[in-house]
């Protein structure tokens, strides 16, 4: 996607917002580069999708530049319910709790993963995710990562 290769190259390396969808909406657009319509656009419809799945008013929403390894363990994360879609650079890698075979998402697709606070949780049937490893790849790698949340998420409440 050309915007998400834009925003890389101008836009921050962290917009971090709470709030309606509206007030995303409002934020968001202020930050803009030129060019990234198409990727505000994506993310913002991504984020309504996510509003209806996961029953909240507001989202925790977070478009990050990643260039390093960020959290190399797998494992579970401490909210009901995660949406989280790399639109540059390796997607997220997740395997089942009782398996070693590693999946690795493709750039652009959607991940949504069920977090240790979503009803009826268990450990059986956990699917475990982490940031793929990119310290080591041959030339250097800009994840583009956007992760949508329950507002509370991360101390944000």
């Amino acid at each position: 996607m050309q915007a998400a290769a834009l925003w890389n190259a101008h836009g921050p390396d962290l917009f971090l917002h709470r709030g309606t969808i509206e007030i995303l909406e409002t934020e968001l657009r202020t930050f803009l580069p030129a060019g990234t319509q198409a990727l505000a656009d994506d993310a913002l419809n991504l984020a309504c999708r996510y509003q209806r799945l996961s029953g909240t008013a507001e989202i925790r929403f977070r478009l990050e530049k990643v260039r390093h390894d960020s959290c190399r363990r797998f494992h579970v994360d401490h909210v009901p319910l995660r949406l989280l879609c790399t639109y540059t650079g390796p997607g997220v890698q997740w395997k089942h709790a009782d398996s070693e075979i590693i999946h690795d998402t493709p750039a652009c697709w959607i991940t949504l993963l069920k977090g240790r606070l979503y009803p009826g949780w268990s450990t059986k049937g956990a699917v475990l995710h982490r940031s793929p490893p990119i310290s080591d790849l041959p030339v250097p790698v800009t994840r583009l990562l956007l992760t949508l949340d329950h507002p509370d998420a991360c101390g944000m409440g």
